[in-house]
């Protein structure tokens, strides 16, 4: 139907303006064909090398790694890892505050800490579909049956990209408000001791390093590393404590910048979904569209996985 405005008048100009509006009961709903062929199951380390390039962090994985695949067809096309998640962490202490720690903790109360986090908690670590099937609902409905199929009451998510893409908004995670690293007055004040360049432009700062004469390359290199290694807590837990400070020394460049960039300025979003049937055993294979069988916090809807099944044989 049309509807009228009134008109719209200015300094020189007068009118009318229109709008359309157009409305129709029971419209279907637009859905991808072949979303109805995805089947979301476990996986294994071989599905995520085929789609690890993809992913900003290719090279690297967390520790206590699970792998969930998407596949059509048996091709995967998607992959997400699930691991262990960190003892502590701010963003999460700001939902559960009973879990931060105080000086007055004994040694077995932080026992028990750890125990809860790790008995209660998995984290969305890596996420990567394959860009042939991006934008079509894919994500965040993987995203839910996982976090379903991993049976823990709580799983994380840490993300920068869920400020400008919804998908875990849309599988059923709630955020809270971005914080700023923890290294981040001391790390402007670095940037500014040493650059004039934006500290978050990474391309004007190492240009700004390079057009300096190679001894002072050098010396700029070392304060970066020093910063970094006195700074950084990745540096010093798992994989990376073991190889002490030869990473850090053998480190370009543009990989320290970056180190540096991503201690300071990093801000992702954490995120946080509760399981509506925590510690059930649910199905290790599930169709994509298991997703719509129930709302992302509803209660796992075992009538409707039970026609599937049936539907299968």
């Amino acid at each position: 139907m049309s509807k009228s405005l009134p008109e719209l008048t200015g300094s020189d100009f007068a009118f009318p303006a229109l709008q359309t509006h157009i409305e129709r009961e029971n419209a279907p709903l637009a859905r991808f064909p072949l979303i109805e062929r995805m089947v979301v199951s476990r996986g294994t380390k071989a599905d995520w090398e085929l789609l690890s390039d993809l992913h900003y962090k290719a090279g690297s994985l967390p520790i206590g790694p699970r792998f969930w695949k998407l596949t059509i067809d048996d091709r995967t096309i998607g992959v997400l890892v699930t691991s262990n998640p960190k003892g502590l962490l701010k963003e999460r202490h700001r939902i559960f505050p009973h879990l931060v720690i105080t000086g007055e903790d004994t040694q077995i109360c932080n026992t028990q800490r750890y125990k809860f986090v790790n008995g209660n908690f998995r984290v969305v670590a890596r996420f990567v579909i394959d860009t042939m099937y991006r934008g079509i609902g894919a994500g965040y409905r993987m995203q839910n049956i996982v976090s379903r199929m991993e049976g823990n009451t709580y799983m994380e998510i840490q993300s920068s990209m869920s400020k400008f893409n919804m998908f875990g908004q849309k599988a059923g995670f709630r955020f809270v408000k971005p914080m700023n690293s923890t290294k981040f007055e001391s790390g402007i004040k670095f940037f500014r001791s040493h650059f004039t360049s934006n500290p978050q432009d990474y391309e004007a700062i190492v240009a700004e390093v390079m057009a300096r004469p190679p001894a002072e390359q050098e010396i700029i290199l070392a304060h970066l590393k020093e910063f970094y290694a006195k700074n950084s807590v990745l540096e010093k837990t798992g994989r990376n404590r073991e190889k002490g400070p030869g990473r850090i020394a053998g480190m370009n460049l543009p990989a320290t910048i970056k180190a540096v960039q991503q201690l300071v300025l990093a801000s992702p979003m954490y995120g946080i979904w509760k399981n509506p049937d925590p510690k059930v055993d649910i199905p290790r294979e599930l169709p994509l569209t298991a997703f719509d069988w129930q709302g992302p916090g509803e209660r796992f809807n075992w009538e409707r996985y039970r026609e599937w099944e049936a539907s299968r044989a």
